[in-house]
């Protein structure tokens, strides 16, 4: 749980409070003034309403240059963005052609197979004369090559299965693959910080939906034991079947799991275990195998492990790995295997590259390199952010650092000085996190070196006392070396 510091949730609250009032009030003018010019259609209800749409005007428009800047080069450790302005208060962004070279701390590409690599762009660009840019037809159809087939084989290997099936969209892979698992009758039990896909995909299941605290493996003993009591609604029924989905890595926590604990417990009450391993899988465990590796737990005890390409491997898409008889029978229900196109050649060339490379099959050492590197690179960086005050969630071997700003003045403050320094973060905020819980995500990559992690630290450093973020006071010996840096520069 996050403690907010009391005088911080006072100011956050009265500045959202401001933010409110004041765009109700310009709401109302709007609403007098439009009485006599209504753009909408007579006799339709209007299409954008709602808190979203008032959320949407008033709130983020002011700030949405911190957000969704466009990149003109492969995000590598250092990237390319294009500068914008806006005209009318940020409700547009036009692109102009200056570009800042920037350094990157908001990409996934957790091992630096984003940008280009000596071993495996040849062979995706090989890939690509041969099989073209895309199948154009669905994995039932005439959408399956040699290299997803071969890629269904190395990622069941990779992460110690019998059997996996690949998709061509990361979110897809939870929200189309959960309701071929479950429907009505049957019950989920979700951690109430899971991802978006998650929580699409156990809404469109038909499934009963319960949720357990945060990483909380005593309460999620509390909710199984009471709804396998209790039974399904009004019938009182046993359940048809019961699914606790976690997360390896929480995207926007950088917190592990506590995977043994909850395993354990899904055994005790023949649960089954799902677990999703779109930030862990490649990123953390000594030869890159996610967060089972790491922690110690056996494959075999996780019934669906799903995972996806977007980050550690440099591409796109998911996976599901789990027994033959499970995979065989995704490939016949699954509605994104049967009708969705399949995965780029090209995409999945980069994946089987990749695994190449961690697995030391190029013949080189330069995947175990990558992955000390990740390790060495994410605990360095996360207990320098710690010395110097800031409020860092997540744990030690996550690449993942969100740091909390909370009011929503810091959200443009920070990004917006940073970019000045040539360093690009990820700002994040509602409706990603509670409206009182904003922060900035870190990512940190196997590509950085030192210098790269230093000078990040500097800005972040800077700016952190500027905007007023450090909510802990700074170790002693951090700060006279933090003054011995501002010295040498």
């Amino acid at each position: 749980m996050i403690a907010i510091p009391y005088l911080t949730l006072l100011t956050t609250y009265f500045s959202y409070g401001l933010l409110f009032v004041f765009g109700h009030i310009r709401d109302l003018f709007r609403n007098i003034t439009g009485w006599f010019s209504s753009n909408n259609l007579q006799g339709y209800a209007p299409i954008c309403l709602g808190q979203e749409d008032f959320y949407l005007r008033r709130l983020y428009f002011r700030i949405q240059d911190c957000f969704a800047r466009p990149i003109s080069s492969a995000p590598g450790a250092w990237f390319d963005v294009i500068e914008r302005y806006s005209n009318d208060n940020n409700k547009t962004l036009k692109r102009t052609t200056k570009i800042s070279r920037c350094l990157n701390l908001g990409s996934y590409s957790y091992l630096g197979f984003s940008a280009s690599d000596e071993y495996c762009t040849p062979r995706v660009v090989e890939s690509l004369k041969k099989y073209s840019p895309s199948t154009c037809s669905s994995r039932v159809d005439g959408g399956t090559t040699v290299l997803h087939n071969q890629l269904e084989e190395y990622v069941a290997n990779f992460v110690g299965k019998p059997a996996a099936i690949v998709f061509g969209m990361g979110f897809v892979t939870n929200s189309a693959i959960i309701p071929a698992l479950i429907g009505k009758g049957g019950l989920i039990i979700s951690d109430s910080l899971n991802h978006s896909s998650i929580i699409n995909g156990a809404r469109g299941s038909g499934a009963t939906v319960r949720v357990f605290q945060h990483n909380s493996p005593s309460h999620l003993e509390e909710v199984l034991r009471e709804q396998i009591a209790d039974g399904q609604p009004r019938t009182h029924r046993p359940w048809k079947k019961i699914i606790v989905i976690v997360e390896g890595i929480y995207s926007m926590e950088g917190e592990l799991c506590k995977l043994p604990e909850i395993i354990t417990i899904c055994k005790k009450y023949k649960a089954y275990a799902y677990l999703d391993e779109a930030h862990s899988i490649g990123a953390v465990g000594k030869t890159g195998r996610g967060v089972c590796e790491l922690l110690g737990v056996e494959p075999a005890d996780v019934d669906i492990m799903m995972g996806t390409f977007t980050k550690s491997f440099g591409s796109c898409g998911g996976y599901i790995a789990g027994s033959k008889e499970l995979i065989q029978y995704l490939k016949y229900t699954c509605p994104a295997h049967l009708y969705a196109t399949s995965m780029s050649p090209p995409a999945a060339e980069q994946i089987i590259s990749a695994i190449k490379v961690l697995l030391g099959e190029d013949g080189t050492s330069r995947g175990a390199k990558k992955l000390a590197q990740i390790r060495e690179n994410s605990n360095f960086f996360r207990s320098e952010l710690l010395k110097m005050g800031f409020e860092v969630l997540g744990d030690y071997d996550s690449p993942i650092m969100p740091i909390m700003l909370y009011n929503p003045a810091k959200i443009p403050a920070f990004s917006r000085e940073c970019l000045k320094q040539n360093v690009a973060v990820v700002m994040v905020s509602f409706p990603a996190t509670p409206l009182l819980l904003a922060r900035v995500r870190i990512c940190i990559s196997a590509s950085h070196t030192k210098e790269d992690l230093v000078k990040a630290l500097e800005v972040i450093s800077q700016v952190g006392d500027l905007v007023g973020i450090k909510y802990f006071p700074a170790e002693p010996g951090n700060q006279q070396q933090e003054e011995k840096m501002l010295k040498l520069d």
